[in-house]
């Protein structure tokens, strides 16, 4: 995954590079692109931030999300997450927030048994999409 992200990352700023534009453009250009590739690698590929959600399970109160900042927290899932054999996108909104903010769990992530498991019981469960209390 990083490599695809390097690859498009790279295509932009070659691209922005190629524009017919001023040059004080071309600068802001690539120190955006530059300065959004360091936000988002470290949070979203890497998984390295504090604030990088690397955790996930089910408990009587609902669904939860782990990062190293705040440990364990409650969050809704959206009904346009996806349970795919190859991946399970997961959608969902933590509790005050307006923004819906998704993770990827690919299928090497997890072993093969415990991978299924999730797709099933996001599939079949009863009160996924309720907010948690």
């Amino acid at each position: 995954m990083l490599a695809a992200y390097l690859a498009a990352q790279s295509l932009a700023l070659i691209s922005i590079c190629l524009l017919s534009i001023p040059v004080w453009a071309c600068l802001l250009g690539l120190l955006l692109c530059l300065a959004h590739g360091a936000w988002v690698v470290p949070r979203h590929i890497r998984l390295t931030h504090a604030s990088a959600f690397t955790g996930f399970r089910r408990t009587p109160e609902g669904w939860q999300l782990w990062n190293r900042a705040k440990g364990w927290q409650a969050v809704q899932l959206h009904r346009d997450s996806l349970a795919l054999p190859l991946m399970v996108l997961l959608r969902f909104r933590l509790p005050g927030e307006r923004r819906i903010r998704a993770v990827c769990i690919p299928r090497d992530a997890l072993a093969p048994d415990q991978h299924r498991r999730l797709r099933v019981r996001l599939k079949f469960s009863r009160r996924r999409w309720l907010a948690p209390e």
